[in-house]
């Protein structure tokens, strides 16, 4: 839910740590108006860092289960990624582990505190920050990150403030929203309280793009259950241009499907408004190794209502990495689209066989009575993935249709 304003004494730590970074690192400055000169006018070394600058990213959340899978791929596709994160801890701690001599060149734009690391995955899943940095030792030991000549930085910014976020964002051609939240308070981690919180920090995500000269496009991580809460008498397909009703979502309780819906209807609204590139990805359960113990808020949240899901045919899941290439080539494609939304999976939860397996993985009772299963087929609502597949398909094998 974004940063707690730092004491005295962290913020004097942090700008000793700027300090010290900025005397070890070369620093240089781009000047906003160079952003639109004609490419082939420069010289080479102008056209070198015009095409790093056409390759730097931010993502939000970059921390996280998805964050770190798209981070991953953002630089074996030659990007440089700027991670937002939102725990102090993080970055305090890591002055412990980054030497001045690891350090490549760095720029003065930088918001508050940022450190570059040639590497990859950076920083662990893990919700805790100890977890984190303790993860990333591993990783380095294992020579389980993946190293790249591109850079991660990771910076901090309030998710509540809009000019902070918009300093986050600048220098970056792109956005990657990928954030979600923890209500402590809650049972499933995603309480009633947490769909204003998720609409209010996506509203201030996409304005400050819309605000940030250097950002052209945004790629915002929604969720299927966006899409599949509705009377399904009168929709027989699920696909991209399908919306969850928001009254169904209330008297059900569903409050992460209500929370993804409201946001991304407001990214939308904030994006046809400003004029900037927005497109989503509204993701079947996110999995992938360990996906419980690592992401196990969105998952609890997303299985409520598992049981109906499945007798409707509707209960999907994608692999966190095929996810993440994905965000990856929707975000290269808006090159050649202005808005574009998408429904990815790449299952479709049919058999009580495949129900009860994802019943063990997750730990949570998803499992139906025989005589609540489905009982007739021509009740089951198709999901369509088939726009997505239409990038995809050159990569992966895909089904387009359930």
């Amino acid at each position: 839910m974004g940063i707690v304003c730092p004491d005295e004494s962290k913020r004097i730590e942090i700008e000793d740590f700027r300090r010290m970074l900025l005397s070890n690192a070369a620093v240089h400055r781009t000047k906003a108006g160079d952003e639109f000169q004609n490419p082939g006018k420069l010289p080479a070394a102008n056209r070198h860092n015009r095409e790093l600058e056409e390759k730097k990213v931010c993502v939000t959340s970059g921390v996280s289960f998805l964050g770190i899978a798209i981070v991953n791929q953002l630089l074996l596709r030659g990007y440089s990624v700027r991670v937002i994160v939102e725990k102090q801890g993080v970055i305090s701690s890591l002055i412990s582990i980054f030497t001045p001599s690891k350090l490549p060149e760095k720029s003065k734009d930088s918001v508050d505190l940022a450190i570059d690391f040639r590497c990859a995955s950076v920083i662990n899943a893990c919700h805790n920050s100890y977890e984190d940095l303790e993860k990333l030792r591993e990783m380095e030991i294992s020579g389980e990150m993946r190293q790249s000549m591109n850079t991660v930085e990771a910076v901090m910014a309030r998710l509540n403030d809009i000019q902070s976020l918009s300093q986050a964002f600048s220098g970056c051609r792109g956005v990657f929203h990928t954030a979600s939240f923890v209500d402590p308070a809650g049972l499933s981690g995603y309480s009633k309280s947490m769909v204003e919180v998720e609409v209010l920090v996506t509203k201030n995500v996409t304005q400050a793009c819309a605000i940030t000269p250097s950002v052209r496009n945004c790629v915002l991580t929604s969720s299927l259950v966006a899409c599949v809460w509705q009377d399904i008498n009168s929709s027989r397909t699920i696909d991209h241009d399908c919306w969850s009703d928001e009254s169904i979502c209330i008297d059900k309780k569903l409050w992460y499907a209500l929370g993804k819906l409201k946001a991304e209807r407001v990214a939308w609204n904030i994006a046809r408004e400003s004029g900037f590139k927005l497109a989503t990805i509204c993701p079947g359960l996110v999995t992938g190794p360990e996906f419980i113990s690592r992401n196990p808020t969105p998952t609890i949240a997303y299985l409520k209502g598992a049981q109906e899901m499945f007798r409707n045919g509707l209960l999907a899941t994608v692999d966190v990495n095929r996810l993440a290439v994905e965000h990856v080539l929707v975000f290269e494609d808006m090159k050649n689209t202005s808005y574009n939304r998408y429904i990815s999976f790449d299952q479709v939860i049919r058999s009580e066989e495949e129900l009860e397996k994802l019943a063990r993985e997750t730990a949570i009772d998803i499992r139906t009575t025989r005589s609540n299963s489905r009982t007739n087929s021509s009740n089951i609502v198709k999901l369509s993935n088939a726009k997505l597949c239409g990038l995809m398909s050159t990569i992966h094998r895909c089904h387009n249709e359930f």
